[in-house]
């Protein structure tokens, strides 16, 4: 960064970038957290952006919550390049994520997929670099599918993203990669369907008065089998548990839910796993 302020101008569906940035930045700064992110901390301070009177001064549980995810995205990640060192990454809806500097194996070919005024913001923060790009463009608009390379392997993330897509637009989307991507995943993340309800009643609140737009799918159990039916190329749709955070919620309470048939559809957040096409992992869904 050159130490000059990019202003951040974005609403709906977009500003979300700028409260995932900044709870994944309070995970990042705080000594206690399970995340080590200095490029969300870097990208934070070159935003202008009225981030704590937006969205409040900082709430642990949700900073923990996103270190949590970002860690399980990590994960996966990590787990692809293993089998796929020098395989492609694409990120829709990538924002201003920066798992990239995290999980970078010098190898890596990463596509970011996003709104054209996102795109642009994180190419002011983030320009683009040899094995990393972003493309403006709608994750919802096949395009962006034309500029994968495939032959090297594929994994396609969609983090928190898919939630503000209805059913059937998922249901598409999917079904497109199964038939272009065989051989590939896709990690996806949502809330279940009883909190994305209440954001479209309007009754979800975040501190200092924000509200997340209408979350228009949420994940149950019977949702996630039907995935397996969207596209003949499913070859399996799983459940990734995620990793213990810290403190009580995200280190003890979350990862106990996984283990509670009770509780386990009322836990606030679904990472789901769909693998295309041929596949060394058995079919099915499973935990």
């Amino acid at each position: 960064m050159d130490g000059q302020k990019r202003k951040a101008q974005l609403d709906g569906v977009a500003e979300t970038t700028l409260w995932t940035l900044h709870h994944r930045a309070l995970a990042a700064k705080d000594p206690g957290s399970a995340l080590l992110d200095p490029k969300a901390i870097e990208v934070i301070d070159a935003v202008d952006y009225p981030f704590e009177r937006r969205f409040g001064t900082g709430n642990w549980g949700y900073a923990q919550g996103m270190a949590v995810r970002a860690r399980c995205y990590d994960r996966e990640v990590r787990r692809f390049l293993r089998d796929h060192p020098d395989g492609t990454v694409v990120s829709l809806g990538e924002g201003l994520e920066t798992q990239f500097w995290r999980v970078d194996n010098g190898r890596v070919h990463w596509l970011g997929v996003d709104l054209p005024e996102v795109a642009a913001l994180r190419k002011r923060l983030l320009p683009d670099a040899p094995r990393h790009r972003t493309l403006p463009c709608s994750a919802t608009d096949t395009r962006w599918m034309d500029e994968v390379d495939a032959s090297r392997g594929v994994l396609i993330l969609a983090q928190g993203m898919l939630m503000y897509l209805p059913r059937d637009v998922v249901h598409r989307l999917i079904e497109g990669c199964a038939a272009r991507f065989p051989g590939a995943e896709l990690v996806f993340d949502t809330p279940p369907a009883w909190m994305a309800a209440r954001t479209e009643r309007g009754r979800w609140k975040y501190p200092a008065g924000y509200r997340p737009p209408p979350m228009l799918w949420g994940m149950t159990p019977k949702e996630q089998r039907k995935l397996r039916a969207v596209h003949p190329n499913v070859a399996a749709v799983r459940a990734v548990r995620e990793p213990r955070g810290r403190g009580f919620l995200c280190g003890w309470l979350l990862p106990l839910a996984n283990f509670l048939p009770a509780v386990r559809t009322r836990r606030p957040l679904w990472v789901t796993r769909v693998s295309f096409g041929p596949t060394k992992h058995h079919q099915g869904v499973s935990r």
